[in-house]
């Protein structure tokens, strides 16, 4: 199974980072959305779970929670914006994923057997930071992330 992951897109999806989403089986936004209308633009490409960042702000913005746990292939994966507002030991939850974003940096890294990715941002450029999604694939219970940057015009 193949999940998307994106973040900070605020307000804006760019048709690069769509179409690097198509085929995905899941969506996951790790918030930073600044508007709906780009969880419908996701969901049009596949089923969409987004956390609340510090910039989602409205009623729209008050139906998502600031953290998610869900489970993908029997891999439990826990959503945050602000990698600081973690509020659990993941490997004591038996979380084997950690989705992050807010920094606008993309990263990768395991650390008590736990992966922590951060797919940066998809959103307009900040500074001279990357523009960027990632990647989960998701098979026999186990998670193998991957960052990709984005090509824009």
């Amino acid at each position: 199974m193949r999940v998307g992951l994106i973040s900070d897109t605020h307000n804006l999806l760019r048709p690069e980072a769509a179409l690097a989403l198509k085929g995905v089986s899941r969506i996951i936004h790790a918030g930073d959305i600044c508007d709906a209308h780009v969880l419908r633009e996701l969901e049009a490409i596949a089923p969409v779970t987004a956390v609340r960042g510090n910039n989602d702000r409205g009623p729209w913005a008050h139906t998502l929670h600031e953290r998610e746990r869900i489970d993908i292939g029997g891999v439990a994966i826990y959503v945050v914006h602000d990698l600081h507002d973690l509020d659990v030991v993941p490997e004591r939850e038996g979380i084997k994923v950690v989705v992050s974003g807010h920094s606008h940096r993309p990263l990768m890294k395991m650390e008590n057997g736990v992966l922590y990715i951060n797919p940066g941002s998809a959103g307009p450029r900040r500074f001279t930071l990357p523009i960027s999604i990632g990647f989960l694939e998701i098979a026999d219970g186990r998670a193998k992330g991957r960052l990709q940057t984005l090509e824009v015009g």
